[in-house]
């Protein structure tokens, strides 16, 4: 994405990879787990457009016991009720932190039983994408054996996906894996307005900012479809015209249950735009998505507003900074804005997130000449 600046690729895709991959999503920021629940909402949505038994999801989350619900939760119920054929999720654990010297006999029994399933569906062969929710810290902490989990995944079959998240993932895994992103959190010292509650940014070379703000709004309808009536959701995505991307029937059969619940909107041609080559439809389409998500930021309507690729349009200059500062300063203090994308130039606006996370790449495949897999990376 370096030709001329910034460009972000869109669904347009001549060919896709069939092997899957080993993704290692770690680090201190945050955005972690969510990367891993886009990847879900995307997988699901694959399967919904493409009926089989062979696009069928794993959610395998270790530290994050059944006695504690957790925001996405109802979400996922729905859409296991919807798709029960696409979707599994399995819950192990404590659903708290706990330290090394706090390990118990309880929480050794609990990872073993939880990587028991993941070894059962790795060698299955049910599954397309299998996710190993906060199993890095669990290796950290000395609860599985870390060379076991390595050889297992190492011969997992040719087109499972694989995704392992959570801080502190031991080396011999990052050895073996076929993308790493780390996260980590940026802060802004020199920043004259102290950083707004609810005002989240993901930014960076690495993959998961996309993913982790759809895995955020997974979450927000999860929210929403728990307490009807307190939560709505907008999802709007910049720079991203057309169709092809495979989120999109997940959202709209979670739209179609709860229409009350979410909204989604996407703007921009259909195709890569670089800084050399703006059209006069760019500036029109991203001012046409930047009026919608004004209006929804300043009606108080919604309680989590994704605006995913805004940092590039900014950054090409399809749109000017001012008017975003000023909408961000004058938010409802209930509602929460997620803003996503790459950008050579940070924008004023990063000054005023409470929450940002840089997505450093330390490995990728498509580096490597490897395709995207729809479901997994569109």
């Amino acid at each position: 994405m370096t030709r001329n600046g910034i460009g972000i690729r869109t669904a347009q895709v001549v060919q896709q990879r069939a092997t899957g991959q080993i993704h290692v999503y770690d680090g201190l920021g945050k955005g972690k787990s969510q990367a891993a629940l886009g990847v879900v909402l995307r997988s699901i949505g694959l399967g919904i457009n493409t009926p089989s038994n062979a696009n069928r999801v794993l959610l395998l989350r270790f530290l994050k016991g059944p006695e504690r619900d957790y925001d996405e939760d109802g979400a996922i119920t729905a859409l296991q009720r919807g798709f029960p054929h696409l979707i599994d999720q399995v819950r192990t654990g404590r659903a708290e932190f706990f330290g090394a010297d706090e390990i118990t006999t309880f929480d050794r029994t609990e990872a073993a039983r939880g990587w028991d399933v993941a070894k059962g569906a790795i060698a299955s062969d049910l599954y397309s994408v299998v996710v190993l929710d906060e199993i890095n810290p669990v290796l950290d902490l000395g609860l599985l054996d870390v060379d076991e989990v390595v050889n297992t995944l190492k011969s997992k079959p040719y087109d499972l996906e694989i995704i392992t998240t959570g801080r502190a993932a031991p080396q011999q895994l990052l050895d073996i894996a076929d993308l790493h992103s780390e996260m980590q959190p940026k802060h802004h010292p020199n920043a004259t307005v102290q950083g707004i509650k609810g005002v989240e940014i993901y930014t960076g070379a690495g993959k998961g900012k996309s993913t982790s703000a759809l895995g955020k709004a997974l979450q927000a309808i999860g929210r929403g479809i728990n307490h009807p009536g307190s939560t709505r959701v907008l999802i709007m995505q910049w720079l991203k015209g057309g169709s092809g991307y495979t989120e999109d029937a997940a959202i709209a059969a979670l739209q179609q249950s709860y229409p009350e619940v979410v909204d989604h909107q996407r703007c921009g041609r259909d195709a890569i735009v670089w800084r050399k080559s703006r059209q006069e439809l760019d500036y029109v389409e991203a001012e046409r998505g930047w009026e919608i998500a004004k209006t929804a930021i300043a009606s108080g309507l919604y309680k989590t507003i994704i605006l995913d690729e805004l940092n590039p349009t900014v950054d090409l200059e399809l749109l000017p900074v001012e008017p975003i500062v000023q909408a961000l300063l004058r938010k409802p203090p209930h509602t929460e804005i997620i803003i996503t994308g790459r950008c050579q130039n940070q924008p004023a606006y990063f000054d005023l997130a409470s929450i940002h996370s840089e997505v450093y790449c330390h490995k990728h495949y498509a580096n490597h000449g490897v395709e995207l897999k729809r479901g997994v990376d569109f």
